[in-house]
């Protein structure tokens, strides 16, 4: 009887701790973060205004953040997959939001999955799923998620379990994402051979993108793809700088601290700016940067981009785990170097 009563006592206060690590928002938490795991998103505002959303629809191999707004409310992540906007690319499927995986994990392709995938090729594929949500905070400075995830390859074995931490922060002129995850080994070593598609990506919005004159293909209004010799480059003005100095399509292959993406998403300047953390391995990351719209920090790609001169092939032993850390920068404005410094300063600052 002393047993039954004690498993009771337990299963209550786990009930309870669960309600308070998955509490919804208060009316004087500026940050919000309320989950609907039956919908299979977390939403996350600021000020009463939506930023971004955590999702993992059936339709993704990976969970993602999306869309990405800036302060006044506008979107500067791409719609396809998950949507479809007139003037838009519809290539690589795979590119939706803001995402975290890699190209060759094992042997296994984490980045290239979706949809897509040809029937004989699907074995190749990993897909990150989503497992739990441990806890989600709202607050009058900053929000925070906790997510736990595997990295499980096509029959089914978990090659990674992933934690991840994000915190969102917001104000008049700003939001940013800070994600530190925690990738974590099971029975066996896992290599994370140098390939060029990794690690942190996301893909922008058709004005962020540089100037195209290649044949492309891109959606009407109505979602019908449409081959053309040249894009049409109105309002297409994105640029690329690194902490460096590499501007624009010279930014690809190239290692920084940070990357500025700036340009005028309509009549607002934005820019987007990944930041490294010295911490992370690989630092600092070369820049998967390209004129089409992925923006994208490998810090584990170092043999490709080097052209052979280094080479990482970065491992984890059984049981062994490794973070890294990165941060998120949207701003309405063209920021300049010295303000971006500023903000590389203030996000090593905060993970000492």
């Amino acid at each position: 009887m002393r047993m039954l009563i004690g498993s009771a006592s337990l299963l209550i206060v786990a009930v309870f701790l669960t309600s308070l690590v998955l509490a919804g928002p208060r009316p004087s938490d500026r940050v919000s973060v309320s989950v609907n795991e039956q919908a299979r998103r977390v939403d996350i505002s600021v000020d009463g205004q939506p930023f971004t959303s955590y999702i993992w629809p059936t339709t993704l191999k990976k969970p993602v953040l999306y869309p990405l707004r800036t302060a006044t409310g506008t979107i500067v992540t791409r719609g396809f997959p998950l949507e479809q906007r007139p003037g838009e690319r519809v290539d690589h499927p795979h590119h939706a939001g803001l995402w975290f995986n890699y190209e060759n994990v094992n042997g296994i392709d984490f980045w290239n999955n979706s949809e897509a995938i040809k029937p004989e090729t699907a074995h190749q594929m990993g897909t990150i799923v989503q497992r739990s949500i441990v806890s989600a905070k709202s607050g009058s400075e900053q929000g925070e998620l906790e997510v736990e995830t595997d990295w499980v390859t096509f029959d089914k074995k978990v090659l990674l379990q992933e934690h991840t931490h994000f915190v969102f922060r917001g104000g008049p002129r700003f939001r940013s994402v800070d994600r530190i995850t925690t990738l974590r080994a099971l029975d066996e070593r896992v290599d994370f051979k140098d390939e060029k598609d990794g690690l942190l990506g996301l893909r922008v919005v058709r004005a962020l993108e540089i100037p195209s004159d290649k044949p492309e293909v891109y959606t009407d209004a109505s979602g019908h793809t449409t081959t053309v010799a040249k894009l049409d480059n109105t309002g297409v003005n994105g640029t690329y700088l690194t902490s460096e100095g590499k501007k624009g399509d010279l930014a690809w292959g190239t290692r920084g601290r940070w990357c500025n993406l700036s340009g005028l998403v309509g009549d607002e300047p934005v820019t987007i700016t990944i930041l490294d953390h010295p911490a992370n391995p690989g630092f600092p990351t070369y820049w998967h940067a390209r004129g089409y719209g992925l923006f994208a920090a490998n810090p584990l790609g170092q043999k490709i981009f080097s052209e052979g001169k280094q080479e990482l092939n970065f491992s984890l032993a059984r049981n062994a785990s490794v973070t890294f850390r990165y941060r998120i920068l949207i701003r309405s404005a063209i920021a300049t170097p010295e303000a971006t410094e500023a903000a590389y300063q203030d996000f090593v600052a905060t993970y000492r």
